[in-house]
């Protein structure tokens, strides 16, 4: 499966923004093991539906320890016995554009 997910502290100290709490979330998400992509919106992460949710659960609580409220968006793709979708999709539709021009 691939989950895109965004949390994000509601309450954040104005000297530090919101950069620094979702930068916590980013590192627990990396030190997973996971493949995974961080954009201007979303990160994604592939993998079992247990350990991607376990994932997103200690990222939450990773920005959930800086903020009293924490806004969390989940979007998943769930595909049994497919993997390396992460950048197969993307690359399919590369390809599609290549074979356009």
């Amino acid at each position: 499966m691939i989950v895109a997910f965004s949390v994000a502290p509601t309450f954040s100290d104005p000297d530090q923004g919101m950069a620094e709490a979702v930068a916590e979330a980013v590192r627990v998400v990396r030190e997973s093991g996971l493949p995974n992509e961080t954009n201007a919106m979303f990160t994604l992460v592939e993998g079992e539906w247990d350990e991607v949710m376990a994932v997103i659960k200690r990222a939450t609580e990773a920005v959930t320890r800086v903020s009293p409220r924490t806004s969390l968006v989940i979007k998943a793709d769930i595909r049994n016995g497919y993997t390396g979708q992460l950048r197969a999709k993307v690359d399919a539709v590369e390809q599609a554009l290549e074979a356009s021009e």
